[in-house]
């Protein structure tokens, strides 16, 4: 191989400004290893253009000479090369239908796709990830929604002074005026107390609880919630492990390994736990297979006064929470689920509950959710780089946690991914 490194530009959309090497990491690149990087110009990019070129980068508007080509969102199929080497979050293993089209592209021109999302260590720990940083925006965004929704209803209340995530200068900017707000804190009685209930314990979760933990929460067990008298002002913070949230169908032990190995032998028990909860912040990680965490029946049958925002993490199209009708953008983020309706209404106002779908959201914080993904990422560069490609892909030389990652190799499905035919049939 020449060694030849290409970062593409993003362009899904305006608000993608996250890059997946920052300029430090391309001159190490450079300096420690040969490699030699070319980029594609960009007036959104976090980092400006002549940061990377101060770093030994060189700048193509088509990066054709690169063997290896990063990206952070899906490339759009015209600019699928031929024969080249792509990383990026494809969003296709779960068989996505409205990538199936990208999936076969990249098989029909012959290309290798890794995907960051299954690149994992031997512990089945992820590796390159944003989502400590989908947390920390989402959780921004959640108080946020927060603050406007109670606003559009008429109730004054401090949270209205938090803003959107992409509209501080960083995180650390964000994280001063939610300390700030925690010292003083006076609930309105729509929300007093205030219950923030977290789904999940993963990375997005941790990220969500350490915005929320700037404030003075007190953190409670969801059964707390069924059995016990919570005190006025104050904010709680509960967090839903499995064995909260499912249950059972015949009634037995819950185990966590049959769960997700047999999850048609579980049913959803999380909605006893919504007409107590203020604020549900959704993170956890949601297939088809699982039972749905809020279902539009149970909303359109039940009052639930007490819930007027669901900041939905995860965002998978009316999956785990099914009234996430669509992700949202950066600069429109919330929209108003009607349950007696079954319909939505953009912005803050409006009857039902608010929900903030935005699905790119470590994108609002780009410098903080670059560096961090790029140094992530940055060992395993070199790696890709050591392989042998003309090899078949039982004899490819690749780490194990790139390749137990590659999706695609030289225009055919790796054995781990053969799968896919059906949803690209």
């Amino acid at each position: 191989m020449k060694n030849i490194l290409g970062i593409r530009k993003e362009i899904k959309n305006k608000w993608e400004r996250r890059v997946t090497l920052t300029p430090a990491a391309v001159k190490m690149l450079k300096d420690n290893f040969g490699i030699k990087t070319l980029f594609q110009l960009s007036e959104k990019r976090i980092f400006d253009d002549q940061d990377y070129i101060d770093a030994g980068a060189e700048a193509r508007e088509i990066l054709d000479e690169a063997e290896i080509i990063l990206a952070v969102k899906e490339i759009p199929i015209k600019h699928i090369l031929e024969n080249k080497i792509y990383l990026f979050f494809s969003h296709t293993i779960k068989g996505q239908p409205y990538n199936m089209p990208l999936l076969q592209t990249i098989l029909d021109r012959n290309c290798t796709l890794i995907d960051y999302e299954p690149i994992k260590d031997e512990n089945d720990r992820r590796l390159v990830f944003f989502g400590r940083h989908a947390g920390y925006a989402g959780m921004v965004n959640g108080l946020f929604t927060l603050g406007h929704r109670l606003k559009a209803l008429g109730i004054s209340n401090q949270f209205e002074n938090i803003k959107q995530a992409k509209d501080y200068p960083n995180l650390d900017a964000a994280k001063g005026v939610i300390k700030e707000l925690g010292k003083e804190i006076k609930l309105p009685d729509r929300i007093n107390p205030l219950v923030v209930g977290i789904t999940g314990y993963g990375n997005v979760s941790i990220g969500a609880q350490k915005i929320l933990d700037l404030l003075p929460v007190t953190q409670i067990e969801p059964d707390d919630l069924l059995t016990k008298e919570l005190v006025k002002n104050k904010i709680y913070k509960v967090v839903f492990k499995e064995e909260d949230m499912v249950e059972k169908i015949d009634g037995g032990t819950f185990d966590l390994e049959e769960y997700y190995n047999e999850p048609d032998k579980y049913k959803s028990k999380f909605e006893q736990y919504l007409p107590k909860i203020n604020l549900l912040v959704n993170a956890i990680y949601w297939e088809e297979k699982y039972p749905r965490l809020v279902t539009k029946e149970f909303t359109s049958k039940n009052k639930l006064h007490n819930l007027i925002v669901i900041a939905d993490l995860s965002c998978d199209i009316n999956g785990s929470i099914e009234m996430t009708e669509k992700a949202t953008l950066s600069d429109n983020p919330v929209f108003i689920y009607n349950p007696q309706t079954d319909s939505i209404k953009d912005g803050f106002d409006g009857e039902g509950i608010a929900l903030m779908t935005v699905d790119n959201l470590p994108a609002e914080i780009p410098v903080e959710s670059s560096e961090w993904f790029s140094k992530s990422l940055m060992p395993l560069v070199p790696k890709l780089f050591e392989a042998d490609y003309s090899k078949t892909f039982d004899e490819l030389n690749l780490s194990p946690e790139l390749k137990n990652a590659c999706v695609v190799y030289k225009g055919e499905l790796t054995p781990n991914y053969k799968y896919l035919e059906e949803f690209l049939n």
